[in-house]
């Protein structure tokens, strides 16, 4: 017998069919070509045009003298510009690197740097912090403006966007090369040091659009995306491509509205004028829209939304299903694509109460397809899936980030064992749902337990007083570390430390945590800080409010 199995023959004649980026655009320009793609109040045009702009696009990076593994570098708001992007660069056999603009404008020179990109597509609003800058990118040769003022073309730029592919020669006939070629790259954008960056090809590009658009197109009713449906992304594309849902939206050939810049009364107003039917965005986003005076005058029950990038909180996913929004959580993370699970219900689920709905959509879900996913202790044994037993969360699947960019110490600690390491905490339940209950450097360790920083957030959050709150551990000569809840109040909110305190306490004897959460003090603050994509950033919160216990206000709540 052989030692290995025979690889399938081929014809001399057969065509491969790498997996490259390009192969998404067959269906849409097949069965849909006709299909909008809205660009805010500015642009409205179709996949024909779509591909013909991808092209141009193409020929004006090849004739600025791009070539392939060349890195691009794309620093806009969300519009039909960085959705030919998505394309045209990777396409070329270039690499398209998506700048965070929410970062400080040393990060973002650090990045740019660090990713060798040679050229810039830049939006106007953003020149400032170019110049600022200017003088710590000496490799950086070449700047495109996207415009959309009009305005004279500013120095050092080659071109203006649509100046450019008006005079371009387009490319007719992408190249095939090695699906395994890197596509894209971004960076982290973590609370510890600086940001890491990740890489993805283009076969990872592929599987992953066909496995997401696998895992919500076989819904059978709740979280499903369909060709009828209008999608919106309010999550940065810059942002681990928009999780990735732009490919898929594209690949099904459905109508696509780009918003720009997140504007709450704006995005509202083309949800409401483009009938908007499926976006996803982290839990800020949503609380902000749903806060805004504009939301009682839009119709939100035909919206289908993803929360991911923090954990759905059950307030929030509450007062989303008054709204008759279709909320449920999603999981996953810049090394990873993003997707790794959504928590959709099937047909015996909807047919429960809300409550037990709700207790399913705010969990991260089940694994998408493709998604082998674990739960292990320190040894890497998996843990019991009983809805219970914790550790961290490990996964393989085709689209992971095989290391970060240049660090490779980094990169072995990410993928120890075998099995890129999450850095979450969570449990599965014999239905196979995995709900992340911390990260593993924002658990709080207290009195020789671990305490979920996410549920004790989860429980004050159901306060209708409360507009927002964040959990830190902060350090406890007795305890090690005791639960600091920081709490954004409603206006015009009289709510007092002990109600709090209350809350929790009755939570605990109920059994629904352990009365080692029960915190002793209450720290009202007026906002909570966020990383660039909105997540709660908990160092700089720790780094802000882990102050002697004399420094803030006290409330007892008994012994522990």
């Amino acid at each position: 017998m052989p030692s290995t199995p025979p690889s399938n023959p081929s014809d001399a004649g057969a065509y491969a069919y790498p997996l490259l980026i390009k192969q998404l655009l067959h269906t849409p320009l097949a069965t849909c070509p006709g299909q909008e793609i809205v660009y805010g109040d500015n642009v409205r045009h179709d996949y024909r045009t779509l591909h013909a702009r991808i092209g141009q696009l193409a020929g004006l990076l090849q004739s600025l003298g791009v070539k392939p593994g060349d890195t691009v570098a794309v620093m806009d708001w969300d519009s039909h510009r960085y959705l030919e992007s998505y394309f045209a660069v990777p396409m070329i056999g270039a690499v398209l690197m998506m700048v965070n603009i929410r970062l400080a404008p040393e990060q973002i020179a650090y990045t740019l740097n660090h990713s060798g990109a040679r050229v810039i597509l830049a939006n106007r609003e953003f020149l400032p912090v170019l110049d600022g800058i200017a003088e710590q990118l000496p490799d950086l040769r070449t700047r495109v403006l996207l415009d959309d003022e009009g305005g004279p073309l500013p120095d050092g730029f080659a071109t203006e966007y649509e100046a450019g592919l008006r005079q371009a020669e387009p490319v007719i006939s992408f190249p095939d090369f090695d699906e395994n070629t890197r596509a894209t790259t971004f960076y982290t954008t973590g609370t510890t040091g600086l940001p890491k960056g990740v890489y993805f090809s283009h076969r990872q590009l592929v599987l992953h659009s066909l496995a997401a658009m696998a895992a919500l197109g076989s819904a059978h009713q709740q979280g499903r995306l369909h060709r009828d449906d209008v999608y919106m992304p309010i999550t940065p594309m810059f942002h681990v491509h928009a999780w990735g849902l732009p490919y898929v939206a594209t690949l099904m050939g459905i109508k696509q509205v780009y918003p720009g810049r997140y504007l709450p009364g704006r995005l509202l107003e083309l949800i409401r004028r483009e009938k908007v039917t499926f976006s996803h965005c982290v839990p800020t986003i949503l609380h902000m829209l749903l806060a805004d005076p504009a939301s009682a005058q839009t119709d939100l029950r035909n919206w289908k939304v993803v929360i991911g990038g923090a954990a759905l909180p059950r307030a929030l996913a509450q007062q989303a299903l008054a709204r008759g929004i279709d909320i449920f959580g999603g999981y996953g993370m810049s090394e990873t694509c993003p997707l790794l699970t959504l928590a959709q219900l099937d047909t015996e689920a909807l047919a429960g109460s809300e409550d037990e709905q709700l207790s399913l959509r705010t969990k991260a879900g089940i694994p998408v397809p493709l998604v082998d996913l674990r739960i292990v202790d320190e040894d890497m044994n998996d843990v019991a899936h009983d809805g219970h037993a914790t550790g961290e969360v490990v996964v393989r699947t085709p689209w992971l980030t095989q290391g970060y960019l240049h660090d490779p110490a980094a990169s072995a600690t990410l993928w120890a064992g075998g099995y890129l390491h999450t850095g979450d905490i969570g449990n599965i339940d014999a239905g196979g749902y995995l709900r992340v209950t911390d990260r593993i450097k924002d658990v709080i360790k207290t009195g020789g337990e671990w305490i979920s920083s996410l549920a004790l957030e989860d429980i004050i959050a159901m306060h209708p007083e409360v507009s927002e709150v964040a959990v830190i551990g902060i350090a406890d000569p007795k305890w090690g570390e005791r639960p600091l809840p920081l709490v954004v109040k409603r206006e015009g909110s009289v709510l007092t430390e002990a109600e709090i305190i209350e809350l929790v306490a009755a939570r605990s004897r109920s059994g629904d945590i352990s009365r080692y959460a029960i915190p002793e003090r209450i720290r009202f603050v007026d906002a909570i800080a966020r990383t660039s994509v909105g997540k709660i950033n908990k160092r700089k919160l720790r780094d802000l409010h882990d102050l002697p216990a004399d420094q803030g206000a006290v409330v007892s709540a008994g012994k522990q």
